[in-house]
């Protein structure tokens, strides 16, 4: 039998929030592993935007440097998926490596992210993070004053409005019912007013230029072609199978519901970054794992004195 590890802390996930969270357990001094199984969401994108003194940063740069700073604290970093986690009491996990390691943990912290259920549209997934976007803020700058496009969801209200607020970075937007809902007469006028473009009706195919790295057009269902440059749209969202498995609560939108302190339902176990929330991003992540790091090193304290107790 492998022997087993100990640990004060299993962060599974080693993007913004694990990173950040791993940074702040390693300074307080705890045993922390950090597992990473290496498909990161935004391994689509060139660039990481917004994030103070890290602002156009390649991902697998910022990453490298994240785990170079980790050095100095003996964080134990694993390129390896998390196959597994069963709570063995208050304040106590057994958590199972892919090749069969198992290690018991006080903590456990999620910052596994989301995974984006592309659809089977022709050329979405081939242009998904050269022409097909979901943040304005992370690509808005870089791409301004193009043909932008928005491919409505089924919240219809949230995707008009998200149109107008295109706005502010191109005055060329397009909005795509794609089919799936009706414009009321007081909204098309509202559309016409701000000159958002509106066109109803199924999408065939995204048409790429010969390179395949740009988007030339959208073409609709009866063939006609419409000039864009860029869409913007939020495809759904699945959690990874393991946080699936854990049967956390979650909130009206499907993410971890956790609390102020980035708690979860299950004592011991919290969650920080994508998981959580729908405003998802970088440094938004980051935060949440300090924030969920500092209530676990705070809780471990008190604990260790007879202090405190688990949630």
């Amino acid at each position: 039998m492998n022997d087993i590890l100990a640990k004060d802390v299993v962060i599974v996930g080693g993007g913004p929030a694990g990173l950040s969270a791993a940074l702040v357990l390693g300074r307080g001094r705890k045993k922390v592993l950090l597992c990473d199984a290496g498909s990161p969401r935004n391994a689509a994108a060139e660039h990481i935007q917004g994030f103070v003194t890290r602002d156009g940063t390649p991902p697998r740069e910022f990453r490298a440097i994240g785990r170079e700073q980790l050095r100095p604290y003996e964080v134990d970093i694993r390129d390896v998926r998390v196959s597994g986690i069963e709570r063995l009491g208050d304040a106590r996990f057994r958590v199972t490596l892919e090749g069969g390691v198992v290690v018991e943990s006080r903590r456990v912290l999620l910052a596994t992210g989301m995974v984006d259920v592309l659809p089977d549209l022709p050329g979405y997934r081939e242009l998904w993070g050269k022409a097909v976007f979901q943040c304005p803020y992370c690509h808005g700058w870089e791409i301004q004053d193009k043909a932008w496009g928005v491919f409505a969801g089924p919240e219809a209200e949230l995707y008009l409005d998200f149109a107008f607020f295109l706005k502010g970075w191109s005055a060329d937007v397009t909005l795509y019912t794609l089919g799936g809902f009706q414009v009321s007469a007081e909204r098309r006028a509202q559309l016409q007013r701000a000159e958002v473009r509106l066109v109803e009706g199924p999408v065939r195919r995204l048409i790429a230029s010969a390179d395949g790295n740009a988007l030339e057009a959208v073409e609709l269902e009866d063939g006609t072609r419409v000039r864009q440059e860029y869409i913007f749209t939020r495809p759904p969202q699945r959690h990874v199978a393991l946080v699936e498995g854990l049967g956390l609560a979650l909130d009206e939108m499907g993410f971890v519901k956790v609390d102020p302190m980035q708690q979860t339902s299950v004592p011991g176990i919290s969650a920080a970054g994508d998981l959580t929330t729908r405003l998802q991003g970088a440094l938004i992540a980051a935060a949440a794992g300090a924030q969920s790091a500092y209530v676990m090193n705070h809780q471990l304290n008190m604990e260790a004195l007879g202090a405190g107790h688990a949630k």
